[in-house]
């Protein structure tokens, strides 16, 4: 029976350009998806945009751009991005769907509501834009958003609220037990900390603002005067893209549960309040949280005012796709913060990518096509599928875990083991001498390269093709990664 592997980013907001910490996101995500196909899981991967956002109306209000148009804008520079970072996804969810998102939104709303954990209350309290989200005054440091920099609004309003607090036990008995699995260990431990200090009932839905127009905020069922707030709106996105709520179901019941990939800061969202929300409606858990951290330049956050900003696009466009993937994957921790500076980029994409892999294929191959090889020494192990996969388990149980990085530094032991092999048999001496011994040394050293090219196929799809082909065809592969000086 075929396996399914259902994995989503979070959506992000549509306000402004996707930076480093998006693209690093999605690619890991990507990289699981692609796994898990290469082993023959049905997989289904989504993304997507959270838009009914006051950010995304702010941004387009001081863009002098109508909000729909905005956020048109917006997305396209998501899926331009994405298809520069070749992000495999099958859906891409937008919130503003009334076909799709709001009637699931709105059943998962209903099923809340009819298990008698929404209330309607008056609420005040400080509003932070940027979180999307109300802040309390010890999240402050000098009264200001220590994310954003910036003074909380202070609202007053009546509003309905979940009742989260009641489902605080069974959180910290299904977080405790695995059942949701957070990893890594260290973000399970934060999110069972914050558990026991006390969980509160949040906020779920906001009045209708005047400057929303028509087609933003998912309408709160039998209540027009109010909109779906970030909670039920935004996390029910997971479910409602395969079509929760509605009459064809079928990929929801095909798929669901399945694995978030996260960033830290959102964590309590998606460990807290969205799995006591799925409890409430008596829907299945997700199965995993795979909880990252931030990326970093030179040790600090990325901003103008240091000017260590890097733009994705900028590497992308002066390294490749295939590099840019490969930095990601094994120089960025996924469990901790990570870091990332031009010169460091430089100096691993000449290192491992140009004098490593680049250097290793050409080197092989220009012996493979040279000593006719291919017809000279039969019985080269070109495995591809389950059989490879058993070989080479470790691999498989890195990628699993999540410690892409681990994953990565298989294949690296593998292109060294293969560069030390090179040089210690020489078989561009011995061909002289043995040709028999040179030919076989060059074919299991080939059909090595066959194996890196397949555990690459993940992470460096582009490159792993090239490789491939090569082997295949007999012949020497385009030049794969040019030295950067």
């Amino acid at each position: 029976m075929t396996k399914t592997f259902y994995i989503t980013t979070p959506i992000f907001y549509p306000n402004a350009k996707l930076h480093l910490g998006h693209a690093y996101t999605t690619t890991v995500t990507d990289v699981a998806a692609r796994y898990h196909r290469l082993i023959g899981d049905e997989t289904y991967f989504l993304t997507g945009s959270d838009e009914n956002t006051q950010k995304m109306v702010d941004a387009a209000t001081k863009a002098g751009v109508v909000p729909m148009e905005f956020l048109d804008g917006i997305v396209a520079n998501f899926a331009s991005l994405y298809a520069s970072l070749n992000i495999s996804y099958d859906q891409f969810i937008r919130t503003t769907d009334q076909k799709l998102h709001w009637p699931g939104a709105q059943a998962l709303w209903a099923r809340i509501d009819a298990a008698g954990d929404l209330y309607k209350k008056e609420y005040e309290g400080l509003y932070c834009v940027g979180h999307e989200a109300f802040v309390t005054e010890k999240d402050l440091i000098d009264g200001k958003c220590p994310d954003h920099g910036t003074v909380p609004q202070y609202l007053k309003e009546e509003n309905y609220f979940f009742r989260l607090s009641k489902y605080a036990p069974q959180l910290k008995e299904k977080i405790e037990s695995n059942e949701l699995l957070i990893v890594p260990e260290s973000r399970k431990n934060e999110i069972l900390a914050f558990i026991e200090s006390g969980l509160e009932d949040v906020s779920f839905s906001r009045p209708r603002k005047a400057d929303w127009p028509d087609g933003l905020g998912v309408p709160v069922p039998n209540d027009p005067t109010q909109v779906m707030y970030v909670w039920c709106d935004a996390l029910s996105n997971y479910i409602t893209a395969l079509g929760y709520g509605s009459t064809d179901d079928a990929r929801y019941q095909t798929f669901w549960p399945g694995v978030h990939v996260i960033g830290k800061d959102i964590l309590r969202f998606h460990a807290a309040i969205w799995p006591a929300m799925l409890m409430s409606a008596s829907a299945p858990l997700p199965k995993t949280l795979f909880v990252h951290g931030f990326i970093t330049s030179g040790g600090k956050k990325m901003s103008k005012t240091l000017g260590n900003i890097i733009d994705p696009e900028e590497l992308l466009n002066e390294y490749g796709t295939d590099a840019v993937r490969y930095f990601l994957a094994r120089h960025i921790s996924p469990f901790e913060d990570g870091d990332i500076t031009r010169e460091g980029f430089k100096e691993a994409y000449n290192g491992n990518l140009a004098n490593g892999l680049g250097n290793l294929a050409s080197r092989l191959m220009k012996m493979y096509t040279s000593y006719d090889v291919a017809s000279k020494y039969a019985g080269i192990p070109f495995e591809v599928g389950d059989g490879l996969m058993v070989k080479e388990a470790a691999f498989g149980k890195a990628i699993e875990a999540y410690d892409f990085n681990r994953a990565m530094n298989i294949i690296w032991e593998k292109i060294q083991k293969a560069d030390q092999q090179i040089q210690s048999t020489e078989p561009f001496k011995l061909i002289k001498t043995d040709e028999a011994k040179a030919v076989s040394i060059v074919g299991d050293l080939v059909a090595e390269l066959f194996t890196i090219a397949i555990l690459l196929k993940p992470v460096m799809p582009e490159t792993a093709s090239k490789i491939e082909s090569a082997i295949k065809e007999n012949r020497m592969p385009e030049a794969l990664f040019p030295r950067k000086d």
